[in-house]
């Protein structure tokens, strides 16, 4: 039996009518109908005494209330306890970020903790190669991302950020002591890659393959993570493209960071799976956007 029919049967034994049952549930009279006329098939007999002006419940009916009634109010409370649940802003949240723990990162969780001292937000290291593999297996509840996300799966929020590239070089590098290149630069600079399942339209924010214009851009080495790429950077093996924010993270003297010019800004936001959406994700999702935004408190 589907709870909905008994859910209708309940409420029409109190109403007796109708109109007001469809009211009360939200559905048209010829619905409410429909189902009764579906649970008295699989009762077996008739539960209700139907006239143009007056409904009653027949002795079938009757007793079939009193055995249902104790059932159905457990769960039909338990039903109303899971809902109010879910709209709760409570226990854990797993919040994916791509290796390095940049400021719109830490400070979308300093003010959703602020603003939900009852859940917990807990960090997991998300590869640049697969950056939705943890999220597709439950592994996370969201993700920091590089937008746009072109995934039917998965929802996305907003822009938390607008920033430039830098190409990451040997210090030994030809390019090293430049104070910046032009986009069209990168069709002479080899640039790693990655390997693994990340879409092509992942790949491409990592590491382009042609410049604005068109030309070419080679490919170097292909790398799983950031610090493999670093790793391939600082042994002079190809240039890597960071998000400046990015970059000033990870300084280091073995490798020169060079301003590009002429590349469509880094967006980073935050990506679910859409069928997994739960009142903390579009929680940490507000509470991201409002830091982003300078503090601004969203509406729960």
């Amino acid at each position: 039996m589907e709870f909905r029919e008994l859910e209708c049967f309940v409420v029409l034994s109190e109403e007796l009518h109708f109109a007001r049952t469809a009211e009360r549930l939200y559905l048209s009279p010829g619905r409410v109908s429909q189902l009764m006329r579906s649970l008295e098939t699989r009762v077996g007999g008739r539960l209700f005494h139907r006239t143009s002006r007056h409904v009653s419940l027949t002795p079938l009916g009757e007793r079939f209330l009193a055995d249902l009634r104790p059932s159905y109010d457990g769960l039909a409370n338990a039903v109303s306890r899971a809902k109010a649940a879910a709209r709760e802003v409570t226990g854990v949240i797993r919040i994916g970020f791509l290796a390095t723990p940049t400021e719109v990162v830490t400070g979308s969780v300093r003010a959703f903790e602020r603003r939900y001292p009852g859940c917990e937000a807990e960090l997991v290291e998300i590869p640049l190669s697969n950056p939705f593999g943890k999220l597709r297996a439950g592994q996370v509840d969201v993700a920091f991302t590089l937008l746009p996300v072109d995934e039917p799966d998965l929802a996305t929020g907003e822009g938390l950020n607008r920033v430039s590239y830098q190409l990451g070089v040997s210090a030994r590098h030809p390019l090293a002591a430049r104070s910046s290149i032009d986009a069209e630069e990168l069709a002479d600079v080899p640039l790693i890659g990655l390997n693994g399942p990340a879409p092509r339209t992942w790949r491409e924010h990592v590491a382009p393959s042609a410049t604005p214009a068109g030309r070419p851009i080679p490919l170097a080495a292909t790398v799983a993570t950031s610090q493999e790429g670093l790793t391939q950077v600082a042994l002079n093996r190809g240039g890597m493209l960071f998000c400046t924010p990015t970059a000033a993270h990870h300084i280091h003297p073995d490798i020169n960071f060079i301003p590009v010019t002429g590349l469509p800004p880094s967006i980073l936001g935050l990506a679910w799976v859409k069928a997994a959406e739960t009142a903390a994700i579009r929680a940490f999702n507000e509470a991201a956007v409002g830091h982003a935004l300078g503090g601004v408190v969203l509406a729960a």
